[in-house]
């Protein structure tokens, strides 16, 4: 399904590298497949990283010129005195996990874990210090829960399935399947608890920041494209466009968990990252103690590029 005619020239090539595969990054996916990067002229390739720490090490090593991924590697990476690496368009507003217990509770709280051992996704820590921050905000202290952080997405699922675990957090196709075959039951979105954040964006180094501004421009101009059409079509038009992309995912699933993720305004609306949001997931990571110092929002985030692709639409 074509959404948006691509524009008749030479397209410009640019390669994304993804922290992992993921219905959570549905906007770069529906420009891909809808057409609205073809219009600005660009040929977007997205390839999945080895690991998701690896889209630093994909960017510094010349394997690709922009990588989707979370604000926190740039805090990290700034922590460290390391490399900067800059976002410059935002993907996700929201936090994209779920957690689900083996039991159906009616009544759900967050002392419900304490004491138990939860599953958490071991691909990125955000999810995780998010987690950390929702018990907190709940007055639950987070040493007094069993994390496991060292499972694979697919050996997630088997150790839950085999009860290793009374709380699994994930996100789709993995927590679809678990629910509609009984073994887990949805207690609560960690989108909706954790509030708005930039989860993820887009980040590149500032050699190319500086040298492919134009391209830069254009690109984040066809996301944008994407994002309003992805608002104001709905998640049946969204899935449809998102299928080639998940050859693997069932569509009654890719459909479900699409329509999760358009009810609790998970994708970002427009690209521009907020020194709002910045401040909110500093906050999280500084209080969990992934990093040991504020860092300043202008260092490690560029809104010039989205606000110029903006008013330019």
């Amino acid at each position: 399904m074509r959404v948006y005619s691509p524009a008749v020239e030479t397209p410009h090539r640019l390669r994304v590298v993804e922290a992992f595969r993921s219905i959570f990054y549905a906007p770069p996916f529906v420009a891909i497949h809808g057409g609205h990067f073809a219009a600005e002229g660009l040929d977007v390739t997205m390839t999945t990283a080895p690991r998701s720490a690896a889209t630093v090490d994909a960017l510094l090593g010349g394997q690709a010129d922009l990588a989707l991924s979370g604000l926190m590697r740039s805090f990290d990476l700034a922590d460290r005195g390391a490399t900067r690496l800059v976002h410059f368009a935002a993907v996700n507003d929201r936090n994209g996990f779920f957690l689900l217990g083996r039991e159906p509770r009616s009544r759900f709280s967050w002392s419900d874990l304490v004491g138990r051992t939860v599953i958490s996704f071991g691909g990125a820590p955000t999810p995780w210090l998010c987690m950390q921050a929702v018990l907190r905000r709940h007055g639950v202290d987070p040493a007094r829960v069993t994390f496991v952080r060292d499972l694979s997405g697919p050996d997630a699922v088997v150790a839950f399935r085999a009860r290793k675990a009374a709380f699994i957090e994930l996100g789709p196709p993995a927590v679809d399947q678990l629910i509609d075959d009984g073994t887990g039951y949805l207690l609560a979105s960690m989108g909706d608890a954790t509030g708005a954040v930039p989860f993820s964006s887009l980040m590149t180094t500032p050699e190319i920041l500086e040298r492919e501004r134009e391209v830069l421009v254009r690109f984040v101009r066809g996301l944008y494209r994407a994002q309003r059409w992805m608002a104001a079509s709905g998640p049946s038009a969204i899935a449809a466009v998102l299928a080639p992309a998940f050859p693997d995912v069932d569509p009654g699933i890719l459909a479900r968990a699409v329509a999760r993720y358009f009810r609790q305004s998970t994708w970002a609306t427009d690209p521009v990252l907020t020194r709002t949001g910045f401040d909110a997931l500093q906050s999280i990571l500084l209080a969990a103690g992934f990093i040991k110092r504020s860092h300043r929002f202008e260092d490690l985030v560029d809104t010039d590029i989205a606000r110029q692709a903006v008013q330019t639409i």
